[in-house]
């Protein structure tokens, strides 16, 4: 889509094609929710969490941040509307899962490793940077590597230390320990249409196989 104008028609299009055609499914959305997993997910427009997992309305509790990052509790801002979400969802949904995906390609993740072309955009700037202590490792350890090759393992690393920063929430890591809530992580390669899940085990992310 390109203009406005064809947002509007593509309103006009699930109208007719979805909500009326499911107008009972639509009807009992419009007076609750009850997703059992909440993704967290970056704001690149080519990785709808909704679409990559094949989802409904009503499935997904869907929070984007820019790298998927979610900030530690004293990164986090006075109005932070990431942890915001996942208050709202861990606390009042009670989602069973939460589940943070990275990709191919983030732009956050590339700001980085050029920071230059980033420093004058305050917000995005600091954000990113909460990054910073993932990719400064993994480019430490992995300096013999390729930049590409440095920068996709940085996006992995990411995902992983969102996963970190969620258990530093007292009110997180209780529903964890009691059960009630799985922490999982998602790498989505774009070039490739793989999907890559964390195993914990292993201590590597693993393609999804049918």
């Amino acid at each position: 889509m390109q203009s406005f104008h064809d947002l509007v028609g593509g309103f006009h299009h699930f109208r007719s094609n979805y909500f009326l055609k499911e107008k009972e499914f639509f009807e009992a959305l419009a007076h609750s929710q009850n997703p059992k997993t909440l993704v967290i997910a970056c704001c690149d427009s080519r990785t709808d969490p909704a679409i990559v997992l094949r989802c409904k309305p009503g499935d997904l509790f869907v929070v984007r941040s820019v790298a998927a990052i979610v900030p530690p509790p004293e990164k986090a801002g006075e109005y932070d509307a990431v942890m915001a979400a996942v208050e709202y969802g861990v606390k009042h949904l009670n989602v069973e899962n939460i589940v943070v995906m990275g990709h191919s390609n983030c732009g956050g993740i590339a700001g980085l490793f050029n920071p230059k072309a980033i420093e004058r955009e305050h917000f995005i700037n600091r954000w990113v940077s909460l990054a910073c202590s993932a990719v400064h490792e993994v480019v430490q350890e992995n300096a013999d590597l390729a930049p590409e090759q440095q920068r996709r393992l940085s996006e992995e690393a990411a995902v992983l230390l969102s996963l970190e920063n969620l258990l530093s929430y007292d009110w997180v890591e209780e529903a964890v320990q009691s059960g009630s809530l799985a922490l999982h992580a998602l790498y989505y390669d774009m070039a490739t249409g793989s999907l890559n899940v964390w195993n914990s085990a292993l201590e590597d992310f693993e393609a999804v196989t049918k």
